[in-house]
């Protein structure tokens, strides 16, 4: 199954290089040598007309709380400080741990990779638009986690809108955390328990891990996705519930410690225009958000990963939804499951990017070195910045068509139906009648 989700390609790549300990010697050094040209690699900044700033936000500090990554307009700072791309070393851990490959030695490989990059967001900068922000709950695919995707949702932001990126505990990401209470020990000797960044508010709870749950010896795949992707979906609804709280100005506490204001975002979104999106899994729960949840207007699915969704549910969502694909990625199976949810009524669109892979969407492709990018399946045959831009115009032309939104973005409404040298209308994938 791991090759329809999150970081497949990747994981496998770094995992069969360390098959054998005699090679771990000669793998650091392949590593080195294939991103020697990291200097110039990065996330690509935002290229609408508005900064962009980022906070996290966690309500409540249980594993059922909600947990996500807001992007969103801010004011310019001349002091701007950008996080970290991968937030701390238990990210890498989970990483490793998908893999079974030592921690240490991975969290050394994952961290030399990408342990310098920063998100193109100031954090925690001062929020500033001059109208109500429409609003884009997005989700991460399967062993990815809330910051992996900030090309996509920073460039949204600095469009206009307010996005939020789940963090999933569902166990298909490699690595999230919510907070317990401190036992009585726990409290009685609390120079036992050590410190980490972003520690919770309160002296009485701490961190606690939740890593990737893969499939147990026997077990069958769809009953545990299906029941994840259902939780996904509820994640999203609660994600915007949070968000719908602070706009009306209930007052609400963020476990985490952060310098954001929230007050300021009282009455900043305009809740008429919510959408959905989400890559590969996240994809997946893009069509089971919808057809949960009527306030999302439509859905973005980015090279959707079908299997996990229950063939029921297809005839029940009724909002707009565009299908963006890679070219590499996809199969008859795959595509004949979207085409389920086909419409004469309903806009159901679909276009593939040439030169694509699976990696194309998050912000892996920009992060690795074009030899390197292309044996680990990261990098396709396109330029990456081409790709994600091309993504991004057909997703704003697509929200502002059914969003209602009063902005330019339709100067790029030939994207939605691939009328570009490097799109493909529909799919590059043959389909056999009997499949459709």
């Amino acid at each position: 199954m791991l090759s329809h989700g999150g970081f497949v390609q990747l994981l496998t790549f770094v995992k069969s290089t360390w098959a054998r300990a005699d090679q771990r010697r000669y793998t650091l050094g392949f590593f080195a040598m294939g991103n020697s040209c990291s200097n110039h690699l990065g996330i690509p900044p935002a290229k609408g007309p508005n900064a962009v700033g980022c906070t996290d936000f966690m309500m409540d500090h249980t594993a059922q709380g909600s947990f996500f990554r807001l992007y969103y307009p801010c004011q310019t700072t001349e002091k701007a400080q950008r996080p970290d791309w991968v937030p701390c070393k238990e990210y890498f851990n989970g990483l490793t741990d998908f893999m079974n490959i030592n921690r240490t030695v991975g969290e050394k490989i994952f961290n030399y990779l990408f342990g310098s990059f920063k998100i193109p967001a100031s954090l925690d900068a001062p929020f500033k638009s001059n109208v109500k922000c429409p609003v884009v709950i997005f989700s991460h695919g399967l062993g990815a986690f809330r910051t992996l995707y900030s090309a996509i949702c920073a460039e949204l932001a600095s469009q206009g809108f307010i996005v939020a990126s789940v963090e999933h505990r569902d166990q298909s990401a490699s690595a999230t955390y919510y907070f317990r209470d401190k036992t009585e020990s726990e409290k009685a000797n609390k120079k036992n328990v050590p410190k980490t960044s972003g520690s919770a508010q309160e002296d009485n709870l701490v961190r606690e891990w939740m890593y990737y749950r893969g499939l147990k010896h026997g077990e069958r795949e769809f009953p545990l996705r299906n029941e994840q992707v259902k939780k996904r979906a509820d994640e999203c609804i609660l994600a915007l519930d949070r968000l719908t709280e602070i706009n009306s100005g209930t007052p609400v506490q963020n476990v985490l410690q952060t310098q954001f204001d929230w007050t300021t975002l009282e009455n900043s979104m305009d809740l008429c225009r919510i959408a959905v999106m989400g890559h590969s899994f996240g994809g997946a729960t893009v069509i089971e958000a919808l057809c949960k949840e009527v306030k999302f207007k439509c859905g973005v699915a980015l090279d959707a990963w079908m299997n996990p969704l229950d063939d029921e549910i297809f005839p029940r969502v009724k909002q707009p939804i565009f299908f963006i694909n890679s070219e590499k990625f996809q199969w008859a199976g795959n595509i004949s499951r979207m085409k389920k949810l086909d419409s004469a009524v309903i806009q159901r669109k679909m276009i593939t990017i040439r030169g694509t892979v699976h990696q194309s969407f998050p912000d892996f492709t920009f992060l690795t070195g074009n030899w390197i990018g292309k044996l680990m399946k990261l990098k396709g045959e396109i330029d990456p910045e081409l790709a994600i831009d091309l993504c991004n115009k057909a997703t704003l032309a697509f929200l502002q068509r059914h969003l209602g939104l009063e902005k330019n973005f339709n100067q790029w409404d030939p994207l939605i139906d691939g009328q570009d040298d490097h799109l493909i209308q529909g799919t590059n994938v043959t389909l056999l009648q009997s499949a459709i």
